[in-house]
């Protein structure tokens, strides 16, 4: 039996949740509070009878960040894909594909220069 669900990092947990527990006190009724399954209920045997105990169900999902950054990595894909396709069928696409890789390998390079500039600057403005 669940007794929680908690989301985090793009996992949200939504649906209701019982908390009523019943009242199992009768001195006179030793089988009192005992448990059983039956079926797919799980029950409780109370005052001579035999009760469902109450139930809820959850539900578990992405969260919608995490399904727009989900949809944005298959657009991605696709494009990307699509891209070596045609390249592949295509010398000038290929040469045009090979140059816009290249592009972006220098401006990672680029960008870490940039970043290093950044942080020594904050660190002498810092001190």
């Amino acid at each position: 039996m669940i007794k929680g669900l908690q989301g985090s990092n793009g996992v949200q947990v939504s649906g209701v949740y019982s908390t009523g527990v019943p009242s199992l006190h009768n001195p006179n009724d030793s089988f009192n509070g005992v448990l059983r399954i039956n079926s797919n209920d799980i029950q409780y045997y109370t005052n001579g009878s035999w009760i469902n105990l109450p139930v809820s169900y959850a539900m578990v999902q992405l969260d919608q960040e995490t399904l727009d950054v989900i949809s944005w990595a298959k657009t991605q894909r696709t494009m990307a894909m699509n891209r070596l396709t045609l390249a592949q069928h295509n010398p000038a696409l290929m040469q045009a594909l090979e140059k816009l890789k290249k592009a972006e390998d220098n401006f990672e390079l680029l960008a870490k220069f940039v970043e290093n500039d950044i942080d020594k600057k904050e660190l002498l403005d810092g001190s």
